[in-house]
């Protein structure tokens, strides 16, 4: 059921692998609390883009620290959400949102991740985006880095092949066809980098609530998160 009025700098933190529907709860969520919708994931897309734009080389053996560093910390990243919920990444004025789910793109995103300087710049500007309005949050460390003192946390968890599933239907649904197998490596490859990352890696806070969404629908996702901030 949805709220009447706005819970005032809320922040609610959900942390998950790839698929495991952290973005479209988190989209509900928000809507239904009436709070900023924040995909910390597309931030990171968003200074891969720019880094991209400027020819920097993403090869195994080789990229520009200090140039993906000063991209990170100058670029201007701002998101817009729906009363629907559709949100709308910005890179310093320009709408990108269509151009950071390049499956091109997707594959260099692990690098900028990884880095531990961009990764505090952008957990900088993480909080600054919860601390001004509340938000629900989402992506691999909100819960153990930007916000360990979230008012709630939550853990999505579910298998491989089920998220697999999922990220091949969102794919599908924005035009973009990649086989189901090619697809499932992807999850895999991603779960690697995000896990074995040594600045911010994806993993359950000790005081997050853990939901294993395989079997569930986003609507039950919701009202699951909701049952809990009730209490």
């Amino acid at each position: 059921m949805p709220t009447t009025t706005r819970h005032k700098k809320l922040i609610i933190a959900i942390d998950g692998p790839a698929g495991s529907g952290k973005s479209s709860t988190a989209k509900a969520l928000a809507i239904k609390l009436r709070l900023p919708y924040v995909d910390s994931g597309a931030m990171y897309r968003a200074v891969t883009l720019k880094a991209m734009q400027q020819g920097i080389s993403f090869h195994k053996n080789f990229h520009d620290n200090k140039k993906l560093i000063r991209i990170a910390k100058s670029c201007r990243i701002r998101l817009t959400t729906s009363p629907k919920g559709a949100q709308k990444v910005f890179l310093d004025g320009k709408n990108v949102s269509e151009a950071i789910r390049e499956p091109a793109l997707t594959q260099n995103v692990h690098y900028i991740a990884q880095e531990p300087l961009i990764r505090r710049e952008m957990v900088r500007k993480q909080q600054a985006m919860g601390k001004k309005d509340g938000a629900v949050m989402e992506g691999r460390d909100i819960g153990t880095v930007v916000f360990p003192k979230a008012d709630y946390k939550f853990y999505f968890e579910a298998h491989s092949d089920v998220r697999a599933k999922r990220r091949h239907r969102d794919l599908a649904g924005a035009g973009m066809k990649m086989p189901i197998n090619r697809v499932l490596e992807d999850i895999k490859f991603r779960d690697k980098t995000d896990y074995d990352r040594k600045e911010g890696p994806l993993k359950r806070a000790k005081d997050a609530i853990l939901i294993d969404t395989s079997l569930l629908t986003i609507d039950q996702t919701v009202d699951k998160i909701l049952q809990f901030i009730k209490r």
